[in-house]
């Protein structure tokens, strides 16, 4: 034990970690006003939800990669059309974070979006195709790592320096939730295709979400198969299903009441799930009900890659009369991370729980490095007309 906690107290500063949960009880936030456009409200400052973990490192093994489109055919097959349209983008209840603000009126486009999270299946098919190597199968670089560091950062241990990834380990026992390293297990060898390490494969597991993700080999994906990343906005129209101001996807019901409605953590996180959902992990696409655009798994699961760069300021800085397909910032800004560039992921995981995570709700936003690649973390994607 005393070997694993210096080991994740030497690995934990370096690696660029999806933290993507929040214990989100009163105790744990902090008020104060802040102005935002045309209204003010209430910032929320959670002690533990925000990623305050430094970049991973960037790929540069694939730089070299040709990749290009698989072909000329353009089959939309299991993609779904969502309609062009207009709705309140951002905050819908009392659990909205301050990055949620100010809830904000957006027009998008009409495109194409996958019907599900992209599959091992589908994955396995681009890298047979184009041989490449994602970032959680490449060894750190820690000459472009430290540019992400604050000054003065030592380098840490070359032996932690290994082709790895973070995979989930439960706890025994309940244990401080602000304390992320109890849960998350920097892993050689865990990747896309062994996702909990050495070991464990994809046997049986053909139509379960691809995990160990990075931003990198999404775009790698998405260049290959004629598609490309949705942007936030984009997103969070296809996750509202034609639901005016609801806070899930399947409308205003909480996630513990009624049947079971997505994939994710039930009991006490992270040493006690009561599989009310049947899943303790990871459920095969496609496992609960689609929204009213007949899309699974736009809550729980895996949380999703979307095109934009992350700030936390950005909604504020929008035209409050309105805006049309809205694509992010230029640049990135995380206050707990600000050398660290990061995108917009959405959707939520197996892993939230209302006691500490309500990713699961259409509005909820975070935020990850590019080069991050966990358990949990996955992608699906658009295309135009």
């Amino acid at each position: 034990m005393k070997l694993v906690k210096k080991v994740a107290n030497l690995i934990f500063p370096f690696i660029g970690v999806l933290t993507l949960a929040c214990h989100q009880q009163d105790k744990t936030y902090t008020m104060a006003a802040v102005k935002t456009t045309g209204s003010s409200v209430f910032k929320k400052t959670s002690l533990c939800c925000e990623s305050n973990i430094p970049s991973r490192f960037k790929t540069v093994a694939n730089a070299g990669i040709n990749i290009s489109p698989q072909g000329s055919d353009k089959s939309r097959d299991h993609m779904v059309w969502i309609p062009a349209g207009t709705y309140m983008m951002g905050a819908d209840n009392k659990q909205a974070l301050p990055d949620e603000y100010p809830k904000h009126k957006v027009s998008v486009d009409g495109f194409w979006i996958d019907v599900t999270e992209v599959t091992n299946a589908q994955f396995a098919k681009f890298v047979k195709a184009t041989g490449y190597v994602t970032t959680a199968e490449q060894k750190p670089d820690w000459e472009v790592l430290k540019k992400q560091q604050p000054p003065g950062t030592p380098k840490p241990p070359d032996s932690l320096l290994v082709a790895a990834s973070l995979v989930f380990v439960p706890s025994k026992k309940p244990v401080s939730l602000e304390d992320y390293s109890q849960w998350w297990q920097w892993k050689r060898g865990a990747n896309w295709k062994h996702p909990h390490g050495p070991g464990t494969t994809l046997v049986g597991k053909a139509n379960f979400p691809v995990v160990h993700i990075s931003y990198f080999d999404a775009l790698a994906y998405c260049k290959w198969a004629g598609k490309r990343l949705p942007t936030e906005a984009e997103w969070e129209w296809a996750a509202r299903g034609k639901l005016t101001n609801n806070i899930y996807p399947w409308g205003n019901e909480n996630i513990n009441s009624g049947k079971p409605k997505a994939n994710t953590w039930e009991g006490n996180f992270p040493y006690r799930n009561t599989l009310k959902d049947r899943f303790y992990s990871l459920a095969p696409v496609a496992s609960f009900s689609a929204n009213g655009y007949g899309l699974y798994d736009m809550a729980g699961n895996v949380w999703e890659w979307c095109a934009d760069r992350y700030d936390s300021r950005y909604y504020a800085t929008l035209d409050p009369k309105g805006v049309k397909n809205p694509k992010g910032p230029t640049k990135s800004y995380d206050p707990e991370e600000p050398l660290a560039p990061k995108r917009v992921v959405r959707g939520g995981s197996f892993l939230c729980n209302e006691s500490y995570c309500t990713g699961y709700r259409v509005a909820r936003r975070m935020k990850t490095t590019e080069d991050s690649g966990m358990e949990h973390l996955g992608f699906r994607c658009v295309a135009d007309r």
